[in-house]
């Protein structure tokens, strides 16, 4: 057994999917589509993924005093993950609204609610559990003082820290240094890194630009073609698997729950990538976000 302990903190999001065959224009309605309702938000979809991957998870969110609120937690508890943490706000908990049109791109709006009034004094009420992982993975759907204060946190205390920059935004420069692995997509490393990102080389470029800010390693997820490891040697690609894609919408937190996961439990971050690579790929194949999450059975690697 993986006795490891990876802890996810971030957000927690009702999702609310439309699937139509194009997604509406300003101003436009577009009828016909089929609506679902599930458990999103990347923390608990990451959190989620190590989970079902045969990950030892805790999870700390934010959520309300209501209805959603309630159903989130019951949900995770179902899952198996460790909700002890759990905290809650007096405004409503987070909700995401997501459109899917039929090439399995996507658009979504997310009423942040709970998951704003995530704070500082939060974390500092979490230090145990900072202070007892091996793995933090974090987002940001959460505030940055947040993620800033609970990376430091975890940084000091000997923990590898895990970030995935997403959605992108600006970050203090201070944070790069308590990250160990930086997982962007090709769009956030070259928000973050101020380079063009279009091809593996140019990744490679701003990923060192990254690392001369002090991140450690970096994995850069590049959608259907796979992803590029760098590791302070030469980079290292991974091939996605070749599957037709129905919904793209939790195959980035697949991916980062699925390589924690991997590197729990010892594997080389090329085995990790390549366990992740497979991960998502099964994701990609289903509707909804959690919906669509695979389990350790379901890998063939």
């Amino acid at each position: 057994m993986n006795n490891k302990r990876i802890l996810v903190i971030g957000s927690s999001n009702t999702d609310m999917t439309a699937k139509t065959q194009e997604l509406p224009r300003p101003g436009e309605t577009v009828l016909g589509g089929v609506f679902t309702m599930g458990a999103g938000g990347k923390g608990a979809n990451q959190a989620v993924a190590a989970q079902r991957l045969g990950g030892n998870v805790q999870f700390i969110c934010k959520v309300g005093q209501d209805m959603f609120g309630d159903n989130a937690i019951e949900h995770y508890k179902k899952e198996g993950l460790d909700t002890s943490g759990i905290l809650r706000s007096l405004l409503p908990s987070g909700v995401a609204l997501i459109y899917v049109d039929s090439h399995a791109e996507n658009c979504i709006v997310v009423a942040s609610g709970a998951n704003g009034d995530f704070t500082e004094a939060d974390i500092e009420a979490s230090k145990q559990a900072i202070l007892n992982c091996d793995i933090l993975l974090l987002q940001l759907e959460s505030p940055i003082p947040t993620v800033l204060k609970a990376a430091k946190m975890a940084h000091e205390a000997g923990a590898t820290v895990v970030l995935n920059p997403a959605p992108a935004c600006a970050l203090p420069e201070e944070i790069f240094r308590y990250i160990d692995l930086f997982i962007p997509n090709e769009t956030e490393l070259s928000t973050f890194s101020g380079l063009p990102v279009t091809d593996k080389e140019t990744a490679e470029v701003a990923a060192k630009a990254m690392q001369q800010k002090g991140v450690g390693k970096l994995i850069v997820t590049m959608g259907s073609k796979g992803a590029l490891i760098c590791d302070g040697g030469p980079a290292t690609f991974v091939p996605a698997h070749e599957v037709k894609a129905v919904d793209t919408t939790a195959a980035g937190d697949t991916f980062c729950g699925a390589l924690c996961v991997a590197v729990s439990e010892g594997k080389s971050l090329k085995e990790a990538v390549e366990f992740a690579c497979a991960a998502s790929a099964l994701t990609v194949q289903k509707m909804g976000a959690q919906n669509s999450i695979p389990f350790r059975k379901d890998i063939n690697i």
